[in-house]
């Protein structure tokens, strides 16, 4: 499942290894913290953010930590710390209060025989499977999920909006993506969207590029990759829920997180799309800036500072 540790998000991992990784010193230990208490209610709140280990969960912990601290909450950070695996268990027990997640994964987490696709299907799963100290809040309209994506040019030749828009054209498309991607996806395509291709070729994190050059027509691209800006290549709507919703969510260890925290993390929640995801993330894997900079930005930008 995407959000384990996919090839895109190892190549950002190294983009940002002197960055995110404080140096090589151990996330589960090292931690920034603010310097005032937030009331709520008449309650002080502490709070610890905790982060998956690739670039794009830490700079949406950074987003929450910023937005937090701004008001008023005392805010412990540990970023990069691990796979799911790992950091789950952290915020279930209470050693974290906020991690950024993807809803589709984390239920496939919780859930291995789920068969939700939709964000509504998959918001009902977790509020019944999660354990009874965790919480989804507000999901954000951006998702970092799969796509299949085009050029602009095989999109306005083509009249292609969506992933359905495709089927009249996909027998004469050789299609990219992980070396898995035939096995896993081939059958769920034909069944959901009817589409057949040409030929599959496994390019791997070559996908976007392989696209632009015309190597492939289209590729399986995750949709914050900040090449699909660079390359200006269109992902196709998924109208049809074949790949199913990733929104990014904040999940929280309940008893740790009083209103303010939770307003504010629904502040963040309705601002964030799909398309400012991916150029925050540009500007990190390409431009090099610091996910706690590149937070600080969007967040004045969107007065959440």
């Amino acid at each position: 499942m995407r959000r384990i540790l996919s090839a895109a998000a190892v190549a950002l991992t190294a983009a940002l290894a002197l960055s995110a990784c404080g140096g090589g010193s151990d996330p589960l230990t090292t931690a920034t913290t603010s310097a005032a208490p937030a009331t709520s209610g008449g309650m002080a709140a502490k709070v610890v953010v905790g982060s998956f280990n690739f670039p794009e969960s830490v700079l949406l912990a950074s987003i929450y930590a910023q937005a937090l601290q701004a008001k008023g909450v005392t805010v412990e950070e540990k970023p990069n710390i691990g796979s799911r695996e790992v950091v789950y268990d952290q915020v279930k027990s209470g050693g974290l209060t906020i991690l950024p997640e993807y809803i589709g994964s984390l239920n496939a987490f919780v859930d291995k025989s789920t068969t939700a696709k939709t964000k509504d299907e998959i918001l009902a799963n977790l509020k019944a499977k999660l354990p009874p100290e965790l919480e989804v809040l507000d999901p954000a309209a951006a998702e970092d999920n799969n796509s299949l994506t085009v050029t602009k040019d095989t999109a306005t030749k083509n009249n292609l909006a969506t992933i359905e828009d495709l089927a009249k054209v996909s027998k004469g498309f050789v299609v990219g993506g992980p070396p898995e991607f035939k096995e896993r996806q081939e059958a769920n395509f034909k069944s959901v969207y009817g589409l057949e291709f040409k030929q599959w070729k496994p390019t791997a994190d070559t996908t976007a590029d392989a696209i632009k050059s015309g190597t492939i027509q289209v590729g399986n691209v995750f949709t914050t990759d900040p090449k699909i800006v660079l390359n200006d290549l269109v992902p196709l709507k998924d109208t049809k829920n074949a790949f199913g919703a990733e929104n990014v969510a904040p999940l929280v260890y309940k008893s740790g997180a009083n209103d303010t925290v939770t307003s504010t993390l629904n502040a963040i929640s309705a601002k964030l799309d799909t398309a400012t995801l991916v150029s925050l993330m540009k500007r990190i894997a390409v431009d090099k800036d610091d996910p706690p900079v590149v937070a600080k930005d969007w967040l004045t930008q969107n007065g959440l500072l």
